[in-house]
């Protein structure tokens, strides 16, 4: 993985199984919020796009205080030494989109969206 990277492979091959994801926010509150491994996108550059129709108090959570941590996994993937199961704790700066190219985008692949969740990576750490 090159220095810029911040997202492995092993990452990548944990998206390709589903398996929940975990959306932590603090703002106003703090908040919990769920969604599929199969619902990411995944920018070139490192931006996770997340389709969003409810996520309200995750907004406003985000309005206040931009940081997120997100967690992912699945069991069908070997984690370290060859632990059945792997996932991440991701820690990013998100912000909603409501129009523009990349809405578009997710629009056309998640119907029911009325916004995206977009998280710039801070950081990936791999947990098992």
């Amino acid at each position: 993985m090159s220095e810029d990277k911040k997202l492995s492979a092993k990452f990548f091959e944990v998206l390709q199984h589903e398996g929940v994801v975990a959306i932590m926010s603090w703002g106003i509150e703090p908040h919990i919020v769920n969604t599929w491994n199969s619902y990411l996108v995944i920018t070139d550059d490192e931006r996770i796009l997340i389709p969003a129709y409810g996520f309200r108090k995750t907004q406003k959570n985000v309005e206040v205080n931009s940081t997120v941590k997100i967690s992912l996994g699945t069991k069908n993937v070997l984690g370290h030494k060859d632990y059945p199961g792997t996932g991440f704790i991701i820690t990013g700066k998100a912000k909603y989109i409501e129009s523009g190219d990349e809405y578009d985008m997710m629009k056309n692949k998640f119907s029911f969206l009325t916004r995206v969740l977009e998280i710039s990576v801070v950081n990936a750490k791999q947990m098992l």
